[in-house]
């Protein structure tokens, strides 16, 4: 007597820069790319940028606003890594200005924790590791969530915009800052080179190694265009959502709210 075996689930697949990779091994494979380079994100992002991601950073701090004095305001922001953003926001809008960092490498965070505590700030930061996709807070915690250079690495884009609606208050602010689609002709080119043929090198010769740095790169090509990850937003219920473009486009400032 033969049994029959049971048909097999097909495994869903998703991408990891250019390749494609089975959806459960995504998230460990980003993980060990930000475990390698976490010592040297910040210069990464000089690496990456030509140095610009400090203007752009500056300009998406500036965003955010400042918290009234009548009254607590809550940043959450994810995937804040080294603590760049969260420091920022300290730095430029004084004491009442606090926040909640979280991102899901221990690696970044260790570097976070010790950025932080450099500058003084450990009564107005607090880190805290946790997924984009599965945030440990309650409904309606926060008056603004951000995301700077990280949203483009999580697995489901969706459940981490459905996560970021739910953390927020009504009348919260969603703010993201990512690279996004060149659209000036002639920039565009010397951006695909820089991006393809100085970042891998560059990478090899400051890490040891070119393979983290040809990931983000891909990945960065594979992340909706400006336009597309608006309609990403807007199906997340958020409201008002609008797109500032950066360079020409090479990073763009995504906004939303919840209304």
């Amino acid at each position: 007597m033969t049994h029959d075996t049971p048909p097999q689930e097909p495994q869903s697949t998703t991408s990891f820069g250019f390749r494609s990779v089975r959806e459960g091994e995504r998230q460990g494979l980003v993980n060990a790319v930000f475990s390698s380079v976490a010592a040297r994100y910040d210069l990464m992002n000089d690496l990456m940028s030509g140095g610009l991601h400090r203007l752009w950073k500056a300009e998406f701090v500036t965003m955010i606003g400042a918290p009234r004095d009548d009254r607590p305001f809550r940043l959450l922001d994810v995937a804040g890594g080294t603590g760049d953003i969260a420091i920022r926001y300290a730095d430029r809008f004084g004491p009442n200005a606090t926040a909640v960092l979280a991102d899901i490498s221990p690696e970044m965070l260790a570097e976070g924790r010790t950025k932080v505590a450099t500058k003084g700030y450990e009564q107005r930061i607090t880190l805290t590791q946790g997924n984009a996709e599965a945030l440990p807070f309650p409904d309606g915690t926060f008056d603004a969530y951000t995301i700077a250079f990280g949203i483009r690495n999580v697995t489901h884009i969706d459940t981490a915009l459905s996560e970021a609606y739910r953390v927020l208050k009504i009348g919260g602010r969603f703010l993201c800052l990512e690279f996004s689609e060149c659209q000036v002709p002639l920039l565009d080119r010397l951006y695909d080179f820089h991006s393809f043929e100085v970042i891998p090198r560059l990478g090899a010769l400051t890490a040891g190694s070119a393979d983290p740095y040809r990931y983000l790169v891909e990945s960065i090509r594979r992340f909706p265009n400006q336009e597309a990850f608006a309609t990403m937003i807007r199906e997340a219920g958020f409201e008002r959502v609008s797109v500032r473009n950066l360079t020409g486009g090479i990073a763009a400032i995504h906004s939303g709210w919840k209304l």
